[in-house]
Formats: structure tokens, sequence, C-alpha cells
């Protein structure tokens, strides 16, 4: 197995499994004497964890983060971080009815066909437990491009049938923390809520959309070719786990309008040139432009159901598989910080590149 390493300057190794000793990580070419909050990055990571309310997974986990090299009195010293999250409350016996199946939508036959043998305790790498890595890659590099004036807020905008109606700019992003679905809506947070209450009572699960805002974003991140900044922002959101789709800027709703209403027109604003609107998504040709940039993460709903479902074993007999343990009714609300944390990754990762372009 490899391409377990994230990042062309700023990098992220993980390693780990969900049912193994811990979730740890490597992060090589972060910038020195960059402050290290410490309660921060532990912040980010409960904002992520199991068991914090009643809508998510009852696993608990403290998830608390340990550095072993690269920090010195507070500070990153340039060299690789190396950190480790030990799993503590693992409850592998729930998955022993799983060892010779194959669970509906999950990578547990085509971990078997290419790899000849799988972990059948959680999902093994494949499990979700591995985005505790990229909340820890993503602390620090929201860390360093805190200097740069460059913040990033994701919330929660759809659950279901049940959508936020008006873009970023009509809410106060502030209340994302707010409510334990993370919408900055609260009458809309209190019907999402009930609707993941009704479908983990159900033994169901229920996908949705995670919005995300970079504001404060330099003119010029990007490659106009095949390093374009929204592709590494769309690859980056697709390699999380439930993910299947991403859109940035106006997106699919854009198609129905013509160029006359979607251009985006330039204006000298106070001695700096800027756009009247923003239908492009703060990236251009590739590279950002200064603007917000914004965009859309689509999640399905989670592949592990707490009812029966046909499937078939390894011999490919057919059979009933129905999952114990505990599991998540809807990704969403910890998803919201994992979206921040790839967003934040390649902003950080880019950012360094441009530094080190040669025209």
């Amino acid at each position: 197995m490899f391409n377990n390493t994230f990042g062309n300057i700023f990098r992220l190794t993980t390693f780990g499994e969900s049912h193994g000793a811990g979730i740890g990580g490597v992060i090589d070419g972060f910038p020195a004497g960059i402050e290290l909050d410490m309660e921060f990055i532990q912040n980010e990571l409960n904002r992520r964890k199991p068991g914090q309310s009643k809508i998510t997974t009852d696993r608990k986990e403290a998830d608390q983060v340990n550095f072993f090299s690269g920090v010195f009195e507070g500070k990153s010293t340039g060299c690789p971080i190396g950190f480790l999250v030990h799993n503590t409350n693992q409850h592998s016996n729930d998955y022993e009815n799983l060892r010779n199946l194959y669970r509906p939508s999950h990578a547990d036959y085509c971990y078997t066909q290419k790899y000849g043998l799988r972990d059948h305790r959680g999902g093994g790498r494949s499990s979700a437990r591995e985005t505790i890595a990229r909340c820890v890659g993503g602390a620090l590099a929201k860390l360093a491009l805190k200097q740069l004036g460059i913040t990033i807020q994701a919330y929660t905008s759809q659950v279901g049938h049940i959508a936020l109606e008006n873009d970023y700019r009509k809410y106060n992003l502030a209340q994302t923390e707010s409510n334990a679905v993370r919408c900055p809506d609260p009458t809309k947070a209190t019907e999402m809520e009930a609707l993941i209450a009704e479908v983990k009572a159900q033994g169901d699960t229920i996908g949705g959309i995670i919005t995300c805002v970079i504001q404060g974003c330099p003119v010029g991140l990007g490659q106009p070719a095949f390093g374009k900044l929204h592709a590494a922002l769309g690859s980056a959101m697709l390699s999380i786990n439930a993910v299947k789709g991403f859109e940035y800027g106006e997106g699919f709703a854009g198609v129905t309008a013509r160029g006359s209403e979607q251009n985006d027109i330039f204006y000298n604003n106070a001695g700096h040139i800027a756009t009247r609107t923003n239908h492009s998504g703060g990236i251009q040709g590739g590279i950002s432009n200064g603007q917000d940039i914004y965009f859309r993460v689509a999640f399905k709903p989670v592949a592990t159901l707490l009812m029966e479902q046909p499937t078939v074993d390894l011999q490919g007999n057919e059979t009933i598989v129905k999952a114990r343990g505990r599991h998540d009714p809807c990704v969403l609300p910890r998803a919201v910080p994992i979206v921040e944390s790839m967003a934040a990754m390649v902003l950080l990762d880019y950012y360094l590149l441009d530094k080190t372009t040669v025209l």
C-alpha cells in the first residue's frame, strides 16, 4: 500500500488503523518559528472525536494528541513533526460477525481483491478514524495560515432534504459551533438534528452537504494547467471518507445562467482591483484572485446500517448481514473540522509552493 502522503512541500504522512494501537503521522516541510497553540490543536481534535453528542457514534475516545518531535519551547523547529493519538476504546468483537462477509458499499471486497486480505474490524485503514491525523495536520496549517490572515470556516448546509436557503454571506458563521449539527442557522439546525435522531432510531443513516469558506487568501495561489487550486481542493475533499461530490463557486447551479450573468466584473475598489460578484468562487484559471473561496462537499449516507441487508460471504454465497457496534447515523457534524483541515493543508502547501516558484 502506498499514497499515504498528502502535499508537495507541506507533507503529511499518516499511519494507523481503526482498531490498531493508534493513529499517527509525520509532518514534513512545516515552517519553523510558528507558535503552536496546543489547546487549539486539541480542540480541533475534540470537534472531530466520537461520542460528542447524541447524534454521533457512541464510541468514546479521548483522542489526545502527543507530539514527539519538531516542537521546542512552544514553537515549530522546522524539523519533521511526529505525533500519535492512541486508540483506547475499540470494541473489536463487535465486528466478528463481519469476518467472512462483504459489507454493502464498503471497501471490503475491493481490499480483498487488491491485497489478498483485509482488516474486518471497522475497515482498518479505510476507516474514517484515519482522519484524526488530518485534523492534527490541519490544525497546524491553520496556525500558520493565521499569521497570513487566512481563515477557513466550514459548516453543515444540508442534511437530507433540509437545506439552508441562502449563501454563506447571509449567516453568522460564528454560530456554527453553537449546536451539535454545526449549522449557522439555529432553526434549520434543530430540524437537522431531529432528522438525524429519527434516522438513528431506525438503524439507518443519512447524508448531506458541507459548505466551506476561505477568506483572506492572497492573489496568485495555484498553477494554470495541472496545479489548479480548485483541482487540489477537489482532490483533497474527495479523499475524505464518504465524499461523493465537490463543486466550487456557483458550481452546477451556474449552468442555467448566461455568460453575461456569470461573469465577475472587475472594478477599482479604493485603489485595488476587485470583482463586483464572485460567481467564480475566488478562483479563476486555476489561480486564486483574492476574493472569498467557497465550495460545497457532498457526503453520502454512512454505509454501515444497524439493520439487516442482503450481501454475500467470501465464497460468494448469498447471506444476510446486520452490523453491530457504534456508528454515526450522519457524518456531517464530525466532518466539518475534517473539511476545514484538508482545505487548510492545501492552502498552506500552495502558499509555500508559490514562494518557491521561479519564473
